[in-house]
């Protein structure tokens, strides 16, 4: 079963600005929760660009996993999606939509996934892991009000 998830954020900066903050892979580690000891592997810096491959490394609930993402879309400072190639899911593809709203920038984050293993999958989506995407999106959000309201 796909499974969507949809996050507006607005941020108080410049259109233009927000879209080059969020385009520099650089940035990922900055907005991903400790907990899940995330680390870039793609040696940096990288240009973002459509076929655009990142690797990483993570731990989701302390097993390690290694994902990678390609970037399918690249539109500045429109929107960019990624889509895993390999990782923990059966499907991941993150579209990443940013416009000028008054007093700043609107982001929207829009996430369809799928998890494997079938109806443990469905059972492992109840019980952690769409919660686990909320604190993700949740602890985001936070660091990306902080560091544009200190801009």
């Amino acid at each position: 079963m796909i499974y969507h998830l949809e996050r507006d954020t607005f941020i108080p900066g410049a259109q233009q600005e927000v879209f080059s903050f969020f385009s520099d892979a650089r940035n990922l580690e900055r907005l991903t929760p400790g907990f899940l000891g995330f680390e870039i592997m793609t040696p940096m810096p990288m240009e973002m660009k459509a076929g655009a491959l990142i690797d990483y490394r993570l731990k989701l609930f302390g097993v390690p996993l290694r994902w990678r993402t390609r970037i399918d879309e690249f539109e500045p400072i429109s929107h960019f999606v990624d889509v895993q190639l390999s990782g923990p899911y059966r499907l991941w593809r993150h579209r990443h939509e940013f416009r000028t709203v008054p007093g700043g920038t609107q982001m929207r984050d829009q996430v369809d996934y799928e998890l494997p293993f079938g109806p443990i999958g469905t059972v492992a989506r109840t019980l952690f892991v769409r919660s686990t995407l909320d604190r993700i999106f949740d602890y985001r959000s936070s660091v990306i009000q902080d560091l544009f309201r200190r801009r």
